[in-house]
This record gives structure tokens, C-alpha cells and sequence, in this order.
């Protein structure tokens, strides 16, 4: 492949690593908050790996479409930082009018003074880690809130004129019933967030979890009821399901995630942080990784010394990463966007969908591909029989 014809829309993912301390379910590149963590010092190094990764020729005249500050904690950071980091973007990289900008928050009562500060600084949309209402459940996810602090936060964010805020949301947790799960869900529905991630306790390779698997954990039939059960109260109070774990009120839809979701281009920086990015001249498609180590990222942030790895897609991993993502859609994906986001062919998608369309567990109609209703219950089992 010479070149595209058009390239996929362009996001930002920035990674703040830090927390106050390491959830033992957790997964994500996180560290506990140390004393002599600079945060100012962190972001120098952001906008450096910043300039690093926009001279790039896959990036240079492109438009940012989305920017998503996730960790770890980042409303840890003072407001007056994520304002010098949200400017220093600005200052390098034009981004598209209205864009989305999302900062990941938990709700402790020593980050809501902040939120006046992020929404002036540019932040227009709020994910709060919520996770649960119940503080036995908080307890045994070792969370540091409980449920006054949510609510407290909630209205915080709307006093500093959110009107776009998430809520994360989980169930088949230690000890929980289906009745704790149901209210987890009424009182998160009582909240009206705007988006809601809900989705289950997975436990995950080099968690605390993983090595000490918490006592009372539901069965995977009985963790599928108690899942089953939510999405029928987040789809009665008029929640729209877009996504296996995201509903939404009309028209909030993450942006940020569906960029994700259909194969998108994104930048990704700070310690641990993936992207993946489409060259428009040569048609290769890369992904990258950060060095995980903060201490590492921030002494090497501006060369190659931050890049842990690149690795170019062939052909197997374009057609393998676009479909177990954009099936992740309740809408599925256009045949047309398969070809414009992998530079592959149509003969490819239907030789690799052929038995799942026998199967009737995807269907094709008006140009586009989605999992059928009984492919949706049993999308696991799709996403199997694609790998």
C-alpha cells in the first residue's frame, strides 16, 4: 500500500500514573502516590514526549479530535497543572472546535474543590470512579470513598457546570447479592449521570486479586444474572446500551472511546501509555508503548528513550483489532469504514465473518455488519471464533 485516500479521526490519551493507593482488581499501569512526586516535573515531561511523538510524519497537519486524561488518578493533579498541560496541547496541536476532553476522577472530598478549576482549564466531560454504593463492596475493592463522597462529587461537578459526566460502575463483586447490585444501580441511575460504564469484576494476570482471589465471589452464571439484571434497569430508565459496557443518554456517546472502538488513530503519552497511528504516506499502521517505570518515562520523555516498543500491523492484526473492536458496537461497523481504516480489501472481512454469518451470529444488511441478537448474548464466543 502507497498511501490512504483519507485518515481516521486523530485522539489524545494522556496517562497520569499515579494513585493513592494500588486497587487490588486493577490492571492499569498504576502506581501509590509518593511525597516527592512533581507534578510539575510530570508535565514537563508530557509536553516533551508531546513534541517528540508530533514530529512524527504520521501526525504533522493533523487535526485532534478527542483527548482523554486517564491513570491512575488524574484528579490528583491540581487544577492549575492539568490547566498548564491542557494549554501546552493547545499551544502544539490544533484541535477540532467543541472537542472532547475527558479527565478520569475519583470521588474523594480533597479533589472536589478542583473541579471548578478543570472545567475552567478546559475539561468538559467527567468520568467518576464510582465502582460501588455499598461500603462493604467499596472496602473489599480497596476504594478510599464511600457513597456520601459520590454523590458530594456529583454535585460538585455539576456546581462547576458539568453537564457531561460519566459514571463507572461494576457488578459480580465480592459478597454481593443481586439486590445490592440492583440498588448499585437505582442509586446511580438517582445520580442522572449523562454516560454510565457498567461491566463486570474481572479477574485479571498480575492483580492482588489474581494471586488471592477474594473470598464470596459470585459464579459466572450467577455474575451474568446480576449483570442481565442492571442492563434491564439502565435500558428501562431510558439509558441506551451503544457499547458492551457503555450506556448513554442521547447523544453522549464518549467520543474519545468510539474513536477507539472504530479503529481511530490516537496519541498516547505519559508512563504506559499506548497509540496507534496510521502513516498516511506509506500505509503502515503502528502501535506504541511507553516506558512503564514514571522515574524511566520522565527522564527519557522527548527521545526514543520514553518508547518501550513499536510493532507495525499486518494484514492478520488490522482485520484480527478492527472487528473485535468495532463489534464491541451495538451498531456494528460499515463495510466502507473496514476498508478506509485498514487499507484491506472486502474480500478479506467476508473470508474471515463467513461461518459467524452461517451461524447466524452476525447478520449483514444495508452495507453493515453487527452481531445478531444471540451473537450479542454470546459476543465472547464471536470474538473466539475470530481469534
Amino acid at each position: 500500500m502507497s498511501g490512504w485516500s483519507s485518515l481516521p479521526p486523530l485522539g489524545l490519551y494522556i496517562h497520569l500514573p499515579w494513585c493513592v493507593q494500588k486497587c487490588p482488581y486493577c490492571d492499569f499501569n498504576s502506581h501509590e502516590l509518593r511525597l516527592d512526586m512533581s507534578e510539575a516535573g510530570y508535565i514537563t515531561a508530557l509536553l516533551a514526549d508531546l513534541d517528540f511523538e508530533l514530529s512524527l510524519a504520521a501526525i504533522q497537519g493533523r487535526e485532534l479530535q478527542s483527548l482523554f486524561i486517564g491513570g491512575g488518578t488524574p484528579s490528583l493533579f491540581s487544577a492549575d497543572s492539568i490547566d498548564q498541560l491542557l494549554e501546552g496541547v493547545r499551544q502544539r496541536i490544533t484541535c477540532a472546535p467543541g472537542m472532547e476532553v475527558t479527565l478520569e476522577a475519583n470521588p474523594g472530598t480533597l479533589e472536589q474543590g478542583r473541579y471548578q478549576g478543570y472545567r475552567q482549564a478546559g475539561v468538559n466531560r467527567l468520568s467518576i470512579g464510582v465502582q460501588s454504593f455499598h461500603s462493604d463492596s467499596l472496602a473489599r475493592l480497596g476504594r478510599i470513598h464511600g457513597r456520601d463522597e459520590v454523590f458530594e462529587a456529583i454535585e460538585s461537578a455539576r456546581g462547576a457546570r458539568f453537564d457531561s459526566i460519566n459514571l463507572d460502575l461494576m457488578c459480580g463483586l465480592p459478597g454481593q447479592s443481586m439486590a445490592m447490585a440492583c440498588a448499585d444501580v437505582e442509586l446511580a441511575l438517582a445520580a442522572a449521570p449523562e454516560h454510565l460504564s457498567y461491566y463486570q469484576l474481572t479477574i485479571e494476570p498480575n492483580t492482588a486479586f489474581h494471586h488471592k482471589l477474594p473470598r464470596a465471589m459470585p459464579s459466572d452464571d450467577t455474575a451474568g444474572d446480576i449483570q442481565a439484571a442492571g442492563c434491564r434497569l439502565l435500558e428501562a430508565a431510558g439509558y441506551i446500551q451503544y457499547e458492551v459496557s457503555a450506556y448513554m443518554r442521547e447523544g453522549y456517546a464518549c467520543q474519545h472511546n468510539l474513536n477507539y472502538w472504530r479503529f481511530g488513530d490516537y496519541i498516547g503519552i505519559g508512563a504506559g501509555a499506548h497509540g496507534k497511528l496510521t502513516n498516511a504516506l506509506t500505509g503502515c499502521i503502528e502501535r506504541s508503548w511507553r516506558v512503564k517505570r514514571p522515574e524511566a518515562y520522565m527522564a527519557g520523555a522527548g527521545s526514543a528513550a520514553a518508547v518501550s516498543g513499536r510493532r507495525e500491523l499486518d494484514s492478520s492484526d488490522r482485520l484480527i483489532e478492527f472487528l473485535m473492536n468495532a463489534l464491541r458496537l451495538k451498531a456494528g461497523f460499515e463495510v466502507g469504514l473496514f476498508t478506509e481504516r485498514t487499507g484491506l480489501v472486502e474480500a478479506d472481512l467476508w473470508s474471515r465473518l463467513e461461518g459467524l454469518l452461517e451461524q447466524g451470529l452476525l447478520v449483514h444488511h444495508d452495507g453493515r455488519v453487527k452481531t445478531s441478537e444471540t451473537g450479542w448474548i454470546f459476543l465472547d464466543d464471536v470474538v473466539a471464533a475470530l481469534l
